[in-house]
C-alpha cells in the first residue's frame, strides 16, 4: 500500500500582531491510499490548520508535505491551486450550492473549469455521480427543495466528478439531524470502501468512530494516532470494488488527458 499522504515536522505559524502563534508544532504522520481517517481535536487544537495544509488551501512555515508524490512545501501558489483543484475533493459544513442550479448542474459545475468536455458529457456524468450517492431522483431538484442530508449528498457527489486523489471532508454532519448525519457516514464508508481516500476533519467523537482511523491533535501535536475508541464492525484494508464512480471518473481523465 503506498502513502497518499506524509507530513514531517509540520509547523504553522501566525504572525497575530507583534505575537507569533503556533498552530501546528512539529506534526507528522502517513495516510496510506484508501485509508478512511478522521481527524480530531477541540477548537484551538490546530486541527482546521492542519486541514488547511492537508487541503492545500494554505502552506507550512516549516516541514514537508508529499501529496500522493507531490512535494505540496516546494511548490508555488498557482500549481497548488491547480494540485488542489485536481487532487483533492472538498466537502463542508456549509453545502456551499448555487441556489439557482439544480443538482445536476451543481455537481457538473467543477467539469466545465476544466475544460475539453462537451455540457451533455458533464451532464452524464453529473448524473452518474447523482445516483451513486442515491440522488438519481433529484436531479433536477434545486437545493432550497432538498433536506439537508440531501444537499450534502450533492455537495460529495460534485467532490467526486472530477476523480480526485483524495476525500476531505470538514465538518461535513455539523448542520444535519441525527437520521441525516447517520445516512452521510454511511456514504462516506461505501466510499471508502470502494478505494477511496477519505479524511473527515471533526469534533464529534460519534462521526470519527465511522472511520478505521483517528488522529487526534491538540494544542498543535498529535496527542493520539489509532483506531477510533468506538470501532464498527466494518474492516480496514478491503479489496477495491470497481464502482460507478470509477468508471465515470475514469472517461473524464481520458477526455482530460
Amino acid at each position: 500500500m503506498t502513502a497518499m499522504i506524509q507530513v514531517a515536522n509540520l509547523h504553522k505559524t501566525y504572525r497575530m500582531g507583534e505575537i507569533d502563534v503556533q498552530a501546528l508544532r512539529g506534526v507528522s504522520f502517513s495516510i496510506m491510499r484508501g485509508e478512511f481517517v478522521a481527524i480530531m481535536g477541540p477548537s484551538g487544537s490546530g486541527k482546521s490548520t492542519l486541514m488547511n495544509l492537508i487541503g492545500c488551501l494554505d502552506t507550512p512555515t516549516q516541514g514537508q508535505y508529499i501529496l500522493d508524490g507531490l512535494p505540496v512545501d516546494q511548490i508555488d501558489r498557482n500549481l497548488l491551486a491547480a494540485v488542489r483543484n485536481r487532487k483533492i475533493g472538498f466537502v463542508f459544513q456549509q453545502f456551499n450550492l448555487l441556489p439557482r442550479q439544480t443538482a445536476l448542474e451543481n455537481v457538473a459545475l467543477p467539469l466545465a473549469y476544466m475544460g475539453g468536455i462537451s455540457a451533455e458529457e458533464r451532464l452524464a456524468y453529473a448524473n452518474e455521480m447523482l445516483t451513486l450517492v442515491g440522488l438519481g431522483d433529484r436531479i433536477s431538484h434545486r437545493p432550497k427543495e432538498l433536506s439537508g442530508g440531501q444537499q450534502q449528498r450533492v455537495a460529495i457527489a460534485r467532490a467526486l466528478i472530477t476523480r480526485p486523489a483524495l476525500l476531505l471532508a470538514d465538518e461535513p454532519t455539523g448542520n444535519l439531524d441525527s437520521h441525516s448525519s447517520a445516512e452521510i457516514m454511511k456514504l462516506f464508508e461505501s466510499l471508502h470502501e470502494q478505494g477511496m481516500t477519505v479524511i473527515i476533519v471533526t469534533h464529534e467523537p460519534e462521526v470519527a468512530s465511522h472511520a478505521r482511523r483517528v488522529i487526534s491533535v491538540r494544542d498543535g501535536l498529535i496527542e493520539r494516532d489509532g483506531m477510533p475508541r468506538r470501532p464498527n464492525s466494518h474492516t480496514p484494508g478491503r479489496r477495491r470494488r470497481p464502482s460507478v464512480v470509477d468508471r465515470a471518473a475514469y472517461r473524464v481523465e481520458r477526455r482530460m488527458s
